[in-house]
């Protein structure tokens, strides 16, 4: 089980330091100047590409860093800003000379801002809400300004503890329709009764809000700080601190251990930002990408804790727990609906993680799907199990079925060993480059596949979506510059073209006696493909491009603040694959059927409603508009239910060492039988499939790939 654990291993990144450093010892007696210096100097000497230390860089971490303590604008002042701009573009002076005061002054402000509301919102919630007047909150809060008095400090926290009441009281409401219609005995409470209670929630919600910050010390906030800085080169170059270290990958990564998902951090709300493949949140279809979790609930609690505004560490304590235990997790959907979702904590499946096939029937013909969730490998040793050698072996399988074409599925694949793309994509072309990485002062090195061996020469098919990450954008970048494969799904791949490596601060610390300093994420390595582009924000763009949900939202690397641009270097040396005789006709046809499809017009109209909702920032206060507000949403995404009944009108079964699996493992199966219902409901493995029996070889020059020159 301890080796198995192993394939877990997701992040392009090592757990070593690998930048190389002249010896610089750090020893002033404060920590926090030391810190200051020690992850200035590994930054400057280790990051891939370092943005200078200036007045603009300075703006920056003032922004963000205030940002990052009040992101909702209910804490400071218009009078605080004043005074803490005073320091907008002296941080990077103060970083130089070790300097603490702009930190000092708005850590203490917010110190005392935190104490008064304490008290403030107490006294909002004593007093009854009005939901019947016409009143309405924008939740645009980029847009609004700092309050100039406390007498509006307090108009905005009653404004917005409105907002959160309303939710909880139209809960409350549904919940008392239906006992009042499924319970005989039932006795109504009043609309004063609803109210009460619903103010109360939020009240018991935000004590515990309040409980949870009263544990957190200078040092936590001061490790804010240093993340702020850091994140100013990049958003995956992080600092981490070292309290403990097992919250590291909770914090920075957001992989959540009970429920399988990793978050972020963005204006106040924990957003979903991948759901891990095995896991209970991806096993039981509770959540995706785009959800944002707005209330935590325990099974032996009657209330949930709302989460918004919450730090991330700190909601992850609430939605973890023991095995076996359930959580109630309140999502506001991508589309704005707002849904609760009961999950039974469990720990990632990992046979779910691995490859797994299916032979797909249409006309009398066999097809093969391999849908690849990570790269992953065993890190004590490769060869035994990785992602590449077992995709050889489920081909080798699918071609005594008389596969004919085949789809790699790498949608929502987040990545992971590097070496594992490399000897997978050496499976469709003879040997040749398929990445280039650059290092740190920007030297570039190609990364070939250096095996002879073909094991599929047939009609290849990739799918992607805007969560095709990493190591998934290295091979369909690579397939896609080879002419290997067509390329099918959303307009472009996440765009992640960096790697990271993990840096022990402590290991300049030669005589340390403050205790660990934490460690820092640096990204010092970019992709780049072998046609000399880079991964980096635009990712790969598919030569069929289909729409779904996230086709109008942004969803990526280009939704991070502060990512490495886009570039270009000098191609490799590689000759494009000559197995088909009609590449770009297949294309052509594959883009005709698209605009014909009643299907996708649906997905594509429901993509354009979804950014329509995430748009609309004027809320309700109203009860009976809210109300309708909700009511015309389940209306108008009535429309949208279609989408999860369409029928591809395909064949999909297991292969026949799988199914001697399934005899003996009743729960393998009712897995494949899920697998299998879904794949009859897509319209994207549909279009890959007509792609595949559009697609004419070349016989005569099937799998001949030009030696690649050294």
């Amino acid at each position: 089980m301890i080796k198995n654990l192993k394939f877990l291993f997701l992040a392009v990144f090592i757990a070593a330091a690998s930048c190389s450093f002249t010896t610089k010892e750090f020893n002033d007696p404060d920590k926090d100047k030391t810190l200051i210096d020690l992850i200035s100097y590994v930054i400057k000497k280790g990051h891939y590409n370092p943005a200078d230390m200036d007045d603009t860089f300075s703006e920056g971490v003032y922004t963000d860093f205030i940002d990052a303590l009040d992101p909702l604008k209910r804490y400071f002042l218009a009078s605080d800003i004043e005074e803490f701009s005073q320091y907008k573009t002296q941080i990077d002076d103060q970083l130089k000379n070790k300097e603490l005061t702009f930190f000092n002054l708005v850590y203490s402000r917010f110190s005392e801002r935190q104490e008064e509301i304490k008290v403030l919102y107490q006294n909002v919630l004593e007093t009854p809400f009005n939901f019947s007047e016409n009143e309405s909150i924008n939740v645009d809060y980029d847009a609004i300004d700092y309050v100039k008095s406390k007498k509006e400090l307090k108009e905005r926290w009653r404004q917005q503890l409105k907002f959160s009441t309303i939710s909880s009281l139209y809960d409350i409401t549904e919940d008392e329709k239906t006992k009042a219609e499924t319970e005989s005995d039932y006795k109504k409470k009043s609309e004063k009764e609803l109210e009460e209670k619903a103010r109360e929630q939020i009240r018991n919600s935000l004590k515990e809000y309040f409980d949870l910050t009263e544990d957190l010390e200078r040092k936590d906030y001061f490790a804010i700080y240093l993340t702020t800085i850091v994140e100013e080169f990049d958003p995956h170059t992080n600092y981490f601190a070292p309290p403990d270290r097992d919250r590291f990958d909770l914090r920075m990564s957001g992989k959540l251990e009970g429920i399988g998902a990793r978050l972020q951090k963005k204006n106040d709300y924990i957003n979903i930002v991948e759901v891990i493949s095995g896991g209970p949140a991806w096993r039981g279809e509770h959540v995706e990408v785009g959800d944002a979790i707005l209330k935590v609930k325990q099974e032996d609690e009657e209330e949930a804790v709302s989460v918004v505004g919450m730090r991330i560490d700190d909601a992850v304590k609430l939605i973890k727990g023991p095995k076996g235990t359930k959580v109630t997790l309140t999502i506001k959907r991508v589309d704005g609906s707002i849904e609760d979702e009961t999950i039974t904590r469990d720990v990632v499946e990992l046979e779910e993680t691995y490859a797994k096939s299916a032979v797909i029937g249409k006309e009398g013909k066999n097809f093969g799907l391999i849908n690849l969730p990570q790269f992953y490998f065993d890190m004590d040793n490769y060869k035994e199990r990785n992602a590449a050698s077992d995709i050889r072996k489920e081909i080798e399988r699918l071609k005594e079925e008389g596969m004919e074409g085949l789809v790699l599925d790498l949608r929502d694949n987040g990545g992971g060993s590097l070496k594992a793309a490399i000897d997978l994509g050496g499976l469709f072309v003879k040997n040749g480059p398929m990445v280039q990485v650059a290092t740190t002062g920007n030297k570039s090195e190609v990364l070939k596949d250096t095996n002879n061996d073909v094991v599929w020469d047939g009609p290849l098919v990739i799918l992607v979506n805007e969560l095709s990450a990493s190591a998934s954008e290295i091979l369909a970048a690579a397939m896609q510059d080879y002419k290997r494969a067509i390329i099918i799904g959303s307009k472009q791949t996440y765009g992640k073209g960096t790697v990271q490596n993990l840096v022990d601060l402590n290991q300049w610390m030669r005589q340390n006696n403050m205790g660990d300093m934490g460690a820092l994420k640096l990204t010092t390595q970019k992709f780049y493909r072998i046609n000399g582009g880079s991964t980096q924000l635009e990712g790969v763009k598919s030569d069929v491009v289909m729409p779904d949900r996230y086709s109008f939202i942004d969803v990526g690397e280009r939704d991070y603040d502060n990512p490495l641009p886009y570039d270009k270097i000098a191609p490799a040396n590689y000759k494009v694959w000559d197995g088909y005789t009609d590449f770009e006709e297949t294309i052509e046809k594959s883009r005709e059927r698209i605009a014909k499809s009643e299907q996708l017009a649906l997905i594509e109209e429901n993509a354009r409603y979804i950014k329509s909702r995430r748009d609309d920032l004027e809320v309700d206060l109203n009860f009976e508009g809210y109300k309708a507000e909700i009511e015309k949403r389940k209306k108008e995404s009535e429309k949208f239910e279609a989408i999860s009944k369409y029928d591809n009108k395909m064949d999909f079964r297991s292969l026949p060492n799988e199914i001697e699996m399934m005899r003996q493992d009743t729960t393998l199966r009712e897995k494949r039988k899920r697998w299998h219902k879904n794949l009859a409901k897509d319209v994207y493995v549909e279009e890959a499939i007509n792609v595949l029996q559009d697609l004419k070889l070349n016989n005569i020059r099937t799998g001949k790939v030009a030696d690649i020159k050294n």
